[in-house]
């Protein structure tokens, strides 16, 4: 007997019901097929979802069309570049010009650029030596195509984008933009290097390039090439250079004058340290120096060099902080030394002479332990217009003007006052290093300058300036807080190219309330008569109403004196510096009184400011010459940054 939910019963039931619903089976595969037409198929109505709107037009088919395309394209081109480019004949250096430099009114300060080279061949050069080159640019020298494709890409993107020269070339592409092409910064010239420099690297030898290489390149000093460059440096021929010696050389090469020892600041002397150290270390590497040679080597410092006729007194400096200025708006120093350069001056000559006759009736005789440096701004526009480096240039190499191995001392007293006014602003009432740095670097100075991270550094001033990077902080307060970079190259012109300098004067740094409290505080006072201060509050310097402000005094360890004053058309930066005329090395100041400094400073202020109204007015008292204390450490009651004058 069957149950009502058996099998069979259940089966004929689903029958049923299914008949019931949608009729005979005949009827049900009718109602599929209407319904399939009603219908589209999923993956018809996914991909028509897909390709709607832009969508349609990018298919990974299409995708890859395209990049072959495109390869085929960049291949095509290149090929004809590589048949249509051909190696050209040596650039023109052996024509160059001389550059001219010129005061702001377009009379002459300076003519430059003799070119000193001398061709050797590379079995002239010692083994070592050109190791220690090939090691500092291009390890795999030997074994490569010639060119760097990374390299030069990423040099093509830094040219377009404006964000500097950096490209990572190999040795053949150096000599191929030293020797055949020029120095300018265009995608084009750059394509052209790399193509010439597959051609050279298949038609010439490795040494032949590597020759090519070290008498093209520029090294500092007005040398081209490895010979020059040994007699420069070493004053020796090139086949006597010791292993140490070439690896300065060709660490020398990546910043000719950021890395001459004679001139380098301390950042620089360290980066060069670490640049030598670094090649050697390479050499060790790639086995071409023992690494038991290698650690006894000791740095091997240079021999001051010899200034090129017509820099001598004050031209020297001016044109090396031209110079310095140009090189670092993005002009290569080897494009400078090419020649054909017009570069007009901000400085004035009227301006000029009065500094350096102030600074040279105080400064004391040849023989003795004083440097002097100075720097006079225009704040309004952040033009140097006038600039003392030193005694005479072919005298002493070594601009005390940008200098920057003495102690700030009091002169940093106005950066810490604005680091703690402007975090009073911000309701914080803790202002420690960090806030003080940042300060300082937004005024212009630099935070990694020797001494900064001292104890004590920032309320004894004993991070590292020089008179320059003064004035330019000064100069900012005295400019309502905005920036101010001195500049001392007003244009710079060869043939029809005009470089593009940047503003002297930039954003605000500070805030104006800032600046004007601390340049206030500064003000109290400088007594015209004698340079020294008066109780009285401030006072005028000369019969236009012009009001000073300052900063003075000796640095903590007694090498340097400061004074900085200013007023609002015109900032002053005077720093005297001890310095044994034999050893070059710092020595204390032990015949410079408080007031001296101010006097010069006063004495130059008072002449170049001077208008009609004040024509008549008596001559500057020039300052006694400086007397030694008995004490040797100055001849008024001293304390930091401030003194009583008589």
């Amino acid at each position: 007997m069957r149950t009502w939910w058996s099998p069979d019963r259940t089966t004929e039931r689903q029958k049923a019901s299914w008949i019931s619903a949608v009729g005979t089976p005949r009827e049900a595969r009718e109602a599929e097929d209407e319904d399939r037409s009603k219908k589209p198929d999923r993956k018809m109505h996914r991909e028509r979802r897909r390709r709607t709107g832009l969508r349609r037009f990018f298919t990974w088919r299409k995708a890859l069309v395209g990049v072959v395309c495109l390869f085929v394209l960049l291949v095509g081109g290149f090929t004809v570049l590589y048949l249509v480019i051909d190696i050209p004949r040596a650039n023109a250096l052996a024509k160059a010009q001389s550059n001219v430099y010129v005061y702001s009114d377009g009379t002459r300060i300076a003519r430059t650029g003799e070119i000193n080279r001398e061709t050797v061949p590379l079995s002239k050069v010692p083994e070592g030596v050109r190791h220690a080159f090939v090691a500092a640019e291009n390890k795999d020298f030997y074994s490569d195509s010639g060119v760097s494709l990374t390299g030069t890409a990423r040099g093509i993107v830094n040219t377009v984008t404006g964000q500097g020269k950096q490209g990572g070339s190999t040795i053949t592409q150096q000599y191929v933009k030293n020797y055949y092409l020029s120095q300018e910064q265009t995608v084009s010239r750059k394509v052209k290097e790399l193509v010439i420099s597959l051609k050279v690297d298949r038609h010439n030898t490795k040494d032949d390039i590597l020759a090519g290489y070290l008498n093209s390149s520029y090294y500092g000093r007005q040398a081209y090439g490895i010979q020059a460059a040994a007699r420069a440096y070493y004053d020796k021929d090139v086949e006597d250079l010791t292993v140490e010696e070439g690896a300065y050389l060709a660490a020398l090469l990546q910043a000719p004058s950021q890395y001459d020892w004679t001139v380098a600041s301390p950042a620089g002397k360290r980066l060069v340290q670490e640049r030598w150290g670094y090649v050697l270390d390479n050499m060790v590497d790639v086995g071409w120096l023992d690494k038991g040679q290698r650690q006894p080597m000791r740095f091997p410092e240079p021999v001051e060099p010899k200034p090129a006729a017509g820099l001598g007194g004050q031209a020297g400096y001016l044109v090396d902080a031209a110079r310095r200025e140009l090189t670092a708006s993005g002009i290569s120093e080897q494009e400078l030394a090419g020649g054909g350069w017009r570069i007009t001056l901000n400085i004035e000559p009227d301006k000029q002479q009065a500094l350096e006759r102030a600074i040279g009736l105080g400064l004391g005789a040849e023989d003795s332990n004083q440097q002097a440096g100075a720097v006079s701004v225009d704040p309004r526009n952040g033009s140097i217009v006038a600039l003392y480096g030193g005694r005479d240039y072919f005298k002493h190499y070594l601009n005390n003007a940008t200098r920057s191995d003495y102690q700030a001392g009091p002169t940093f007293e106005p950066v810490v006052l604005a680091a703690t006014l402007e975090a009073q602003r911000e309701n914080n009432f803790d202002v420690g290093l960090k806030q003080i740095r940042e300060t300082a670097a937004d005024l212009g100075m630099d935070p990694t300058a020797s001494g900064f991270n001292a104890p004590r550094a920032t309320s004894l001033g004993l991070m590292g300036t020089s008179p320059l990077e003064m004035v330019g902080v000064h100069a900012t307060l005295n400019n309502e807080g905005k920036k101010v970079t001195p500049s001392i190259v007003k244009s710079a012109q060869r043939d029809d190219f005009r470089t593009q300098l940047q503003g002297a004067v930039g954003g605000q740094v500070i805030d104006p309330g800032t600046a004007d409290i601390v340049t206030k505080s500064l003000s109290d006072a400088v007594d015209p008569r004698t340079g020294g201060f008066s109780t009285a509050g401030p006072v005028a310097v000369g019969r236009n109403g012009r009001i000073a402000a300052r900063a003075t005094g000796p640095s903590d360890d007694r090498k340097a004196h400061w004074f900085v004053g200013g007023t609002p058309e015109l900032v002053t930066s005077i720093g005297f510096f001890g310095e044994d005329t034999k050893t070059r090395k710092q020595v204390a100041l032990d015949n410079i009184g408080d007031g001296f400094a101010a006097r010069i400073w006063n004495m130059y202020t008072q002449e170049v400011l001077q208008d009609e109204s004040s024509a008549s007015s008596p001559a500057p008292t020039p300052p006694p010459p400086p007397t030694e204390s008995s004490d040797g450490e100055g001849t008024g009651d001293e304390v930091a940054g401030s003194s009583e004058v008589p």
